[in-house]
């Protein structure tokens, strides 16, 4: 088993991080990525200003989750949770009794390279992990590693050593990137997730609006609050919704906001849902209450209206995008047909559903109803009311999915 071990203080981590920890699990075929915030780093005192050491470990975790490598990328909490200074060694012989069979690979840019020989204990450090170290530039190359990597052969002869040059790997300070941040900028050096967590946390200075996010700040929240599994769903139905809405004339903006958060509260627990359901007076019935899945329309409504200010009509289509319900508007029928067949959908039925969204809006909604009765059937679960009094009210009006 290879083990890779990414440690620093990720204040914040940025996309050099993350395509250097793409780069390790390839090079070094990695069976796991350990990514490890330091508390008190040995080398530096962290700035004034640094976030709180929670902060660090959920940017952190969503730069591991950005991967999308479930059960491989994973973050550890092990040096924010032991007392003193962060040293490498004492990490690396923690996870050789963690992991006695594993081969241990410790990840670092030049700079940590080129002083590693200067390091607390650095015979630990290289008696118990292999060295991997990325340049962040093309000038990081072998005229900056052989040096290094030989008086560190030389002085440590069991060391192993691998040095990688990445082109294009984003080449900013995280010094730097903090400085732009408080000045409204550096979004592009971050990764979506984390820039949102940052900007609904108000870290390193940064003071948005949340009620008045441009388009780009709202998707990284939206995207901050959900696993990265889901982006590619939320993004195929902003879009689905936006194309819908040029179609059938309604709010363009409206629903592409719409699009952005309807699932933002999707990995809530059940408590969390019910508690900002109390707190936000939205009443819930019975089958609410033992069926969470349901609810994440509702929370995600209010988290629009009230964190995002989101205007009546984002909210209700919002609200509504999971049950449907009887005498929908189009902006709430496109949200709930978007979300049903965005390109990333595949199964039986959905290229019809796909078709009638072009051709009848009502004709496409009472079909993803359908759909979704018939699926509950055939799964022994309730159906909700709301949905069974759509049905109802499509079929009154003479709609059908016939023709």
């Amino acid at each position: 088993m290879k083990i890779g071990i990414f440690g620093g203080t990720f204040n914040p981590p940025h996309l050099g991080h993350l395509a250097a920890a793409r780069a390790a699990i390839d090079v070094l075929g990695l069976d796991k990525l350990l990514i490890i915030p330091a508390a008190i780093p040995p080398h530096k005192e962290l700035p004034e200003g640094t976030p709180a050491s929670g902060h660090r470990l959920a940017m952190a975790a969503k730069l591991a989750d950005a991967l999308l490598l479930p059960g491989v990328a994973e973050v550890s909490p092990m040096e924010l949770e032991r007392q003193g200074k962060s040293y490498t060694s004492d990490t690396l012989e923690a996870l050789h009794k963690q992991y006695p069979e594993a081969r241990l690979w410790l990840l670092m840019g030049t700079d940590m390279f080129l002083t590693l020989h200067l390091w607390h204990d650095p015979e630990t450090i290289l008696k118990r992990a292999g060295i991997c170290a990325f340049g962040r530039t093309e000038q990081d190359g072998e005229a900056v590693f052989a040096p290094q990597r030989e008086h560190l052969q030389k002085s440590f002869p069991k060391a192993d050593i691998t040095t990688i040059t990445l082109p294009g790997l984003v080449d900013i300070s995280s010094t730097k990137l903090r400085e732009l941040l408080a000045k409204g900028e550096g979004a592009e050096y971050l990764h979506p997730c984390v820039y949102g967590y940052i900007l609904m946390k108000g870290l390193y200075g940064t003071r948005a609006d949340l009620k008045h996010l441009d388009i780009p700040e709202l998707r990284a929240c939206s995207y901050a609050m959900v696993q990265e599994k889901r982006v590619r769903h939320i993004r195929g139905t902003e879009e689905e919704a936006v194309r819908l809405a040029r179609r059938w004339g309604a709010n363009e903006d409206y629903a592409r906001r719409a699009g952005i958060l309807h699932d933002c509260t999707k990995y809530l627990t059940g408590e969390e849902h019910i508690a900002i359901c109390e707190q936000y007076g939205v009443p819930l019935d019975d089958l609410e209450r033992t069926a969470p899945k349901l609810l994440h329309s509702k929370t995600g409504a209010c988290m629009a209206r009230h964190i995002f200010g989101e205007p009546d009509e984002v909210y209700e289509a919002i609200f509504w995008h999971t049950t449907a319900k009887a005498d929908m508007t189009v902006l709430e029928k496109i949200l709930y047909v978007a979300d049903y067949m965005e390109p990333n959908r595949d199964f039986d039925g959905v290229e019809r559903l796909r078709e009638l969204a072009y051709q009848d809006l009502d004709k496409a909604l009472l079909l993803g109803v359908e759909t979704t009765i018939q699926e509950m059937r055939e799964r022994q679960l309730p159906i909700h009311s709301n949905t069974a009094q759509a049905q109802a009210w499509l079929r009154d009006h003479g709609v059908t999915t016939e023709g």
